[in-house]
This record gives C-alpha cells, structure tokens and sequence, in this order.
C-alpha cells in the first residue's frame, strides 16, 4: 500500500503503545521485579544484587567482565551492586594475581550461608507468575531467542 493510499491512523499504527512489542516485555520485567521486592526486601537485597548473588552461588567465584556478560550489565551498573554486596559481607573483590587488569570477585561464606535464606524466594516468585511448567519454558526460550538475535544484531554492526 502506497503512503498517499493510507489513513492517518494505519499511517501512525506503528507507533501506537498497543503495537509494540517492547511495552509488554518493559511492563512485564517491572512487574516481576515488583513482585520479588517483599522477598527479597527479608533478604536485604535488590533485584540486581539477587541475581549477582545468583552468578556467585553457581560459580563462587568469577572475573567482572565474565559476571557482567552473565547479567547484561555493563560496568557502571554493575561496580556499585558488587560495592554493597562487599560492605554486607557477601562477597570479596580483589585483582587477579596472574593479571591485575582482571578484577576477581568472590562469594564469602556469609554470602553461601545468604542462599539457604534465599532457597524459598523461587518457588514464591512461581506461586505469582502461575504459568505451567511447559508454559514458563516456552517462555524462557521466546525471550532468550530475543535476546540473542538483538545482541548478534549489535554485535554485526
């Protein structure tokens, strides 16, 4: 259909907040992260220090860089979240020996003992969300196909 061919309003759909699919999945993490606020509120923790916590729970111990991969987030956001993380005793930062350009961060065992406290918080975040078991997969695997094909994206210009 040629421009001259539409109506104001099909000219400027595209631009309506009910045709894009950014709004949703935006909302949605809001909401969810909304949602985690009283569990981990009884932890002292926010989202994003939950989720490095996450990363040092599997790993113990990892390089800035590699942590900042695993939670998309650059070093900016990232150096205050590992500051208070440090000050409650939860995790150490100290520089490679082998290269002191690479910061090593590491879990205390004040920071192990945080993840039986948190064990509890999943299973709570499961009971609001309510999806099936095959519907939070499908799920999970539509949003890391987005996340992949908009990061190959970035990373091809």
């Amino acid at each position: 259909m040629d421009e001259k061919d539409m109506t104001f309003e099909e000219k400027y759909r595209p631009l309506y907040l009910g045709s894009q699919l950014c709004f949703p999945l935006y909302a949605c993490a809001k909401e969810i992260v909304r949602a985690y606020k009283p569990y981990l509120d009884d932890l002292d923790l926010t989202y994003t220090q939950y989720i490095t916590m996450m990363v040092l729970w599997e790993k113990r111990q990892v390089n800035v860089k590699t942590l900042g991969e695993a939670l998309y987030l650059d070093s900016g956001t990232l150096t205050p979240v590992l500051k208070k993380l440090e000050n409650k005793g939860y995790i150490t930062r100290e520089r490679s020996t082998r290269d002191e350009r690479n910061l090593l961060v590491q879990i205390t065992k004040e920071g192990l003992a945080l993840r039986d406290r948190a064990l509890s918080v999943p299973e709570k975040m499961g009971s609001c969300i309510q999806l099936s078991a095959d519907e939070a997969a499908q799920l999970y695997q539509l949003l890391y196909q987005v996340i992949g094909r908009i990061t190959d994206q970035r990373e091809e210009k």
